[in-house]
């Protein structure tokens, strides 16, 4: 991988000074910007291209969790806040992870390899010219799970269930947990053969069996239904 482009949002000095020190440990990290204020950011953001972006949440004019939900492309993104009870509303923005003021060098470096990992995923995501000519030909992606590479075929999926910044991708026979976002798995499986049905579940269309109220039936299990979804789902599977 290229540098990782970073980026350091908060209004706090010394906050700011402990991140870029501890990024200073770490060759592959390239620290394009720092700011203070968080319509700074955002002017910076839409500048130019991020690829790990650092964000206080309590800050003036704008909170942290906020300037986020601005953005149209969001880089992967770490809280770095003194409040523990912004968590669901970070990780529920896709944050790869929310440190906790003050944390130390090995608690940091936790959330950066956590980090790189779904960088990793994107950009192979990425390579592929065009998504949707590389829908057709594609068959399997990869995943990291119990500290190695799996490789796991289109078809196998049953159907994937969020579980705040990891997904539980559940096959005929198995299922495996990894460091993911729902949000960058909708981009990487095909959308003809997957649909998301809810905000926490992304089901292959081949496996549903049935539908009968909000729940859809898949293999053994039984599986929630968006109100904002079920018209959809029925168009699409029962016409």
């Amino acid at each position: 991988m290229n540098k990782i482009s970073t980026l350091l949002v908060d209004d706090e000095y010394l906050a700011l000074k402990l991140i870029e020190d501890y990024l200073s440990k770490l060759p592959e990290m390239e620290i394009v910007d720092k700011a203070r204020s968080p319509l700074k950011a955002i002017e910076i953001l839409n500048s130019r291209h991020i690829d790990l972006l650092f964000l206080d949440i309590q800050m003036p004019t704008l909170s942290g969790t906020n300037l986020l939900k601005t953005l149209k492309y969001k880089p992967v993104t770490i809280f770095t806040t003194a409040y523990s009870e912004y968590a669901a509303q970070a990780f529920d923005l896709d944050a790869v992870d929310y440190l906790l003021k003050p944390f130390s060098f090995e608690r940091f470096l936790q959330a950066v390899n956590k980090a790189k990992e779904q960088l990793l995923l994107i950009n192979s995501v990425h390579e592929t010219p065009k998504k949707a000519e590389s829908d057709s030909a594609r068959t399997s992606f990869t995943i990291k799970a119990d500290g190695k590479y799996v490789r796991i075929q289109f078809r196998e999926i049953l159907f994937i269930e969020g579980l705040k910044e990891y997904v539980k991708i559940v096959c005929a026979d198995r299922y495996y947990v990894t460091l993911e976002s729902m949000k960058n798995l909708c981009e990487v499986l095909p959308g003809q053969q997957f649909i998301r049905v809810h905000k926490s579940y992304i089901v292959s269309v081949e496996m549903i069996k049935s539908l009968s109220g909000n729940m859809l039936e898949i293999g053994d299990y039984e599986i929630p239904v968006s109100r904002d979804k079920k018209e959809e789902i029925i168009k699409l599977l029962f016409g």
